[in-house]
């Protein structure tokens, strides 16, 4: 088992796009330590299917895919942030093409497919539907060629270590809940997403807000916590898991068809399975709950289009469902919405500045405003290489002189949850009262929201706190950083008092620009306000 240093220059917490990147662009400027809470395989890149967009084709340009950004991000985009990302973007890729990532071509030009709410085919794909996976691959191979960056896999970074205020290094816990601690000059969080927040997530397993909570437990401040984009069409099957069903099969010309076999977008929206995400998941929510069976579902229907066309281009997808007994070329595959992105997270400036010094973070867990309210569909990817690189050159400029073991060891670091030290809490109850938060929070601050249920969603997370027991091992941790991601999201839910992008408010159904369009921050326990 490879031994944990004590120390590195530069500390990156997660091993998907937005880390690669970043510890590529560190490793000339000193040692960098890269942090797997798994395998360093197992990453929410992994799982990105569709694509990654960039204005690279003929037909495009970058002012479109920043309007497309735009307009898909209702009003709220950070328009700085979203400029850098299509600017910096197609030099991102041409990077990526040179360190060997494979893109899908047809002979000797790049293949483009279109998804929902963009205006020009402009998303790239590799192995029809392994975009993420062969990024991800392409980059370790890159990083590990290179002699400064060395990876530890299955460790859990459980906390931010603070000194005098800045962000020294992380404090890691072993599977047998035994702590150790790094310090470095700064740290990098890269620790992608939350989703495992919700009883129904297309996101692995480890994405269970950790970074999110360390972070604002250390002091850092969050922003657009309540923006949670779900996806419309995850496989929906008893004793499936939620495997994403993505949105290119639609870009492809899939339809959606209700239980009575209607297909109903054209109703909803002017551009029909092709509406942005969160609309098409509130249809979708909407013709399930008109349904008057029991365990209703929509169907993505691919039977009009050529199987063989099907199955080539999806490969991933086709195989998936096989091991289901459905043939995606000539079955219909039910599907429901469920959670897959979250737009808020640790607020950062265009550089991946945090408010802590010292602490720096990129990808889904960072807010740079670029998504505003609702992330265009294969943003993700382009966004995690984009400001990974940005966050890295940041802290080379920003390092400070390496320390010592001897004296960089924090005086402090910030308290874990409270915890009930004598609950003593079995792994078969503390499993119970996680899955009790994550049904809370897919009823009740889920698709659609009101304040009723986010009063009460708040009220049930708070007593499901109290019987947490001290946070020590790792599930218990989980359990901890879950219910802290949990009260962010239901917190900022309230405070925005509007609709807007994949914040859904039944009571306020309509935007309120005068109030709310506007970021929400949150910090410690302070209440909820907007900038």
């Amino acid at each position: 088992m490879k031994r944990v240093p004590s120390e590195a220059d530069f500390i990156v917490v997660g091993a998907g796009v937005a880390g690669l990147r970043a510890a590529i662009e560190l490793a000339s400027a000193g040692s960098v330590l890269v942090l797997a809470k798994n395998e360093l395989t197992e990453s929410a890149t992994q799982y990105a299917q569709g694509g990654i967009a960039v204005a690279l084709s003929d037909d495009d340009d970058v002012a479109l895919h920043l309007q497309d950004t735009l307009d898909a991000g209702d009003g709220l985009c950070n328009v700085e942030a979203a400029k850098i990302l299509v600017e910096e973007g197609p030099l991102r890729i041409q990077e990526l093409m040179e360190w060997g990532t494979s893109f899908d071509r047809h002979e000797a030009k790049l293949s483009f497919t279109r998804e929902g709410a963009h205006s020009r085919s402009r998303v790239l794909h590799a192995q029809g539907d392994s975009t993420g996976r062969e990024i991800a691959r392409a980059l370790q191979a890159k990083a590990r060629k290179l002699k400064d960056i060395s990876f530890c896999d299955f460790e859990f970074t459980a906390e931010l270590c603070l000194r005098r205020g800045r962000v020294e290094g992380v404090e890691l816990v072993n599977q047998r809940g035994e702590s150790h601690r790094v310090t470095a000059g700064a740290v990098l969080l890269a620790t992608g997403g939350l989703g495992q927040v919700f009883r129904e997530t297309t996101n692995p397993s480890i994405a269970t807000g950790d970074g999110v909570a360390m972070a604002f437990r250390a002091g850092a401040e969050l922003s657009d916590m309540e923006f949670i984009q779900f996806h419309p069409t995850a496989l929906y099957l008893k004793g499936a898991p939620r495997f994403l069903i993505s949105e290119a099969l639609r870009g492809e010309g899939a339809r959606l068809r209700n239980m009575e076999m209607v297909r109903f977008m054209p109703k909803y929206h002017e551009l029909a399975e092709l509406a942005p995400r969160d609309v098409v998941s509130r249809a979708v929510a909407h013709e399930i709950e008109l349904s008057p069976a029991p365990e209703a579902v929509v169907y993505l229907d691919l039977t009009h289009l050529k199987s063989s066309r099907v199955q080539t281009r999806f490969p991933r997808i086709y195989a998936t469902c096989m091991e289901y007994n459905i043939d995606i070329a000539t079955d219909l595959i039910p599907v429901r919405p469920a959670a897959h992105y979250a737009m808020g997270g640790v607020r950062t400036e265009l550089h991946g500045v945090t408010n802590l010094p010292g602490l720096y973070a990129a990808g889904e867990v960072a807010c740079t405003g670029v998504h505003g309210a609702n992330r265009l569909a294969s943003n993700s990817l382009l966004e995690g290489v984009v400001f990974g690189a940005r966050a890295a050159r940041a802290m080379r400029e920003e390092m400070q002189p390496k320390r010592s073991a001897s004296n960089s060891h924090p005086s402090s670091h910030p308290a874990t949850s409270n915890g009930n030290e004598g609950s003593g809490q079995s792994g078969a109850a503390l499993e119970k009262s996680i899955q009790q938060l994550r049904d809370l929070m897919w009823k009740h601050a889920g698709i659609v929201r009101d304040e009723k249920s986010l009063r009460l969603t708040l009220e049930q997370l708070e007593a499901l706190g109290a019987k947490l027991p001290a946070p020590k091992l790792r599930r218990q941790r989980e359990a901890h950083n879950l219910l802290t991601t949990a009260l962010l999201i239901a917190r900022s839910a309230l405070a925005r008092k509007e609709s807007r992008g994949a914040h859904y408010r039944i009571d306020y159904p309509t935007h309120d620009d005068a109030h709310f369009k506007r970021h929400s921050v949150i910090h410690q326990k302070e209440k909820v306000g907007f900038e």
